[in-house]
This record gives C-alpha cells, sequence and structure tokens, in this order.
C-alpha cells in the first residue's frame, strides 16, 4: 500500500469529482492519505472528508492563510484538538511552518502562528506537518524552542547540514512531483542521500504536479490542466525507486513503514484496516 502523506482533498480543484480523485487513488493503490488543513475554516471539512472516505487528517494554520486569519484563529485550532483528541483519523497538527519565497507576507506574523502552532502540538502530543520554503533554519529554531514528537517536512528542499538536523528530530522528509524533474538537482540529492528512514511520499495535490502534469502559464492560461492527485503516486514513487536503485515494491513498504512511524496514529490506523 502506498501512502499519500500530504493531499489537499478539500481544495476546491477536487470539487467537481472528489469522490472519483479517491477512487482513483484506491484503484492506483493508494490506499491512505493526510488531508492537512490550512486554516480554522477548513477544519470541519477535512475532518469530514477523511471519515467519508477512511482517510486521515491534519489541523494547522497555514503560513500563506496567517494573514486572513480570525483574531481567535489559534483558539479554534486548540479547541478543535481538545474536542477531537480521540478522533484516530487526526494524526498532526499541521499543515504549519513558514513561507520565506512568497512576496509581502509578514515574517513576524509568521513566526508568530509557526512559535503558536508548535506549543499546541506539543501541548496535545502531536507530531507536526511542517510547511519548508526557503525557511529551514527559522523552522529549526522554532523546533530548538519548543520541542515536539517529530513528523513530516513536506516538499522538502534544504542543505545537507539542515538536512540533518530536522532528521536527527525525528522528522522524515516529504517528496513528491518536483522531484521528477531532472532540473531538480538537490531535490533529487536528498532523495538519493537521506537515510533510508528519513523517506516518506506525497503529492500536495492538486499542486507540485509531476513533470508528466507540468503546464506553462501560457498552456494553463489555454484551459490545459496540470492539476495533480494522489493516483499519481505510485509513478512518482518509481522517480525515488530509480534514484535509490530499489524495487517499486521495496520503495511502498518503506515510505509507508516511515510514515506510519512519523505519524503513530496513521499507522494504527493502517493496522486496523
Amino acid at each position: 500500500m502506498w501512502i499519500d502523506t500530504h493531499c489537499h482533498l478539500d481544495a476546491p480543484e477536487f470539487d467537481a469529482d472528489r469522490s472519483g480523485v479517491v477512487e482513483r487513488a484506491v484503484a492506483a493503490g493508494v490506499g491512505m492519505q493526510v488531508i492537512p488543513a490550512v486554516q480554522a475554516a477548513h477544519f470541519e471539512a477535512a475532518r469530514a472528508l477523511a471519515h467519508t472516505h477512511g482517510l486521515s487528517y491534519a489541523l494547522g494554520v497555514h503560513p500563506l492563510y496567517v494573514h486572513r486569519a480570525a483574531p481567535d484563529e489559534l483558539e479554534q485550532l486548540d479547541q478543535a484538538l481538545s474536542r477531537w483528541k480521540d478522533d484516530p483519523r487526526l494524526v498532526a497538527v499541521g499543515e504549519i511552518g513558514l513561507d520565506c519565497f512568497v512576496p509581502g507576507l509578514d515574517p513576524v506574523l509568521q513566526e508568530h502562528f509557526y512559535m503558536a502552532q508548535l506549543k499546541l502540538a506539543r501541548q496535545h502530543g502531536l507530531p507536526v506537518i511542517l510547511h519548508v520554503r526557503r525557511s529551514a533554519d527559522g523552522l529549526l529554531k522554532g523546533l530548538r524552542r519548543h520541542e515536539v514528537v517529530g513528523g513530516i517536512a513536506h516538499a522538502f528542499n534544504a542543505s545537507d547540514a539542515q538536512t540533518t538536523q530536522f532528521v536527527s528530530r525525528g522528522f522524515a522528509l516529504g517528496f513528491g512531483g518536483a522531484m521528477t524533474f531532472d532540473r531538480a538537482l538537490q531535490i533529487r540529492h536528498l532523495a538519493r542521500s537521506v537515510p533510508d528512514t528519513a523517506l516518506v511520499l506525497e503529492t500536495d495535490a492538486p499542486d507540485i504536479p509531476p513533470h508528466w502534469l507540468y503546464r506553462t502559464a501560457a498552456q494553463r492560461q489555454a484551459g490545459e490542466s496540470s492539476r495533480n492527485e494522489p493516483a499519481e503516486l505510485p509513478r512518482i514513487a518509481q522517480t525515488l525507486a530509480d534514484l535509490r536503485g530499489w524495487s517499486l515494491a521495496h520503495t511502498a513498504a518503506l515510505t509507508t513503514a516511515n510514515a506510519c512511524r512519523v505519524l503513530p496514529r496513521l499507522g494504527a490506523l493502517c493496522a486496523h484496516g
């Protein structure tokens, strides 16, 4: 079985055929997905989708959404984590983190939300799913200040030294569509070189399409779709298998075991079917 450790199934891009997306994923062998919420307004939807389709979810406020957060957004997160603390499908606090790529974001506000959510993850005993975009040092600074029980650094790309620090803190590293591009030299280097036990797979669907789905801005404007979906995961995984010299079966077994280790509730879900 494959696990897509990061899929925004609640995104509007899936409104027309969400059940079909799940069915195609299952047919491709993707038996589990993690749906990370990005703001409080999405918490109920993420949870409902997980229960409807036998999947899992995480709750958090994404760094690209903190500027539109309600005054009580963090309080809503705390309340939701308390309300659903016994829900086996709630596997992490996420997607949280820092984004130093998109221009115009308030770094102080981002850091406030990131630090507060690390504290909530620690308080509720949950791992975290981290958004890492040119922000590895800032994320590690937060993890040194507020130690959590590990989790996943999603869409991972960082230096070798930063990578070692994430791994030493119990994090798995998420690799997806970006890895399939020949020009993604550092990502492909990391996919080849990080410890076996640190590798998990993801799509970030509907985003980060693999190279065979990529469309230029002009193509997208002309109506061509570049929508990614979890059914693409086994083909994405073939890139990882090729980079490591593994069989596809070994890649599936290893990445599934890693995901279940760093997200323990996910492991329990998969064990019970």
